[in-house]
């Protein structure tokens, strides 16, 4: 059944479960300030939808699976939410390793997502005023 799976190790050179370095993406230095840039006006851009108690952060990490890039919201109520990306390093067109339409997407997304965890953690806390 290893022979199925993926992460079954090459004989002799890579353990089971473990991957090939040969097989993670790893971004070169120019690439890694693109993509911490584009992280950094995603994490910008949902700050300006938001309110100053909002906590927006962004992050670039080395995964198992190659760069991730996370962009986390922390509202003053409900649980945070989140957006990540994993970069196709071979289909990067131009000097933007997340589209500039996509990190205004992800923006929107986040603050929606977060202005919804405020209004469901307090919907039982507030008496409507009118029906």
């Amino acid at each position: 059944m290893n022979g199925n799976n993926p992460y079954a190790g090459l004989p002799g050179s890579t353990q089971a479960g473990k991957r090939a370095d040969a097989d993670v993406p790893e971004l070169s230095p120019d690439q890694t300030r693109a993509l911490r840039r584009d992280v950094t006006a995603i994490a910008a851009r949902t700050r300006e939808f938001l309110p100053s108690e909002y906590v927006v952060n962004g992050d670039v990490t080395q995964g198992i699976s190659g760069p991730q890039a996370t962009v986390a919201v922390r509202p003053p109520a409900g649980h945070p939410v989140s957006a990540g990306f994993t970069p196709d390093i071979d289909d990067v067109e131009g000097e933007y390793l997340i589209d500039p339409d996509e990190q205004a997407e992800v923006a929107r997304g986040l603050a929606a997502s977060a202005a919804l965890q405020v209004k469901q953690a307090i919907q039982d806390s507030v008496t409507p005023t009118a029906r």
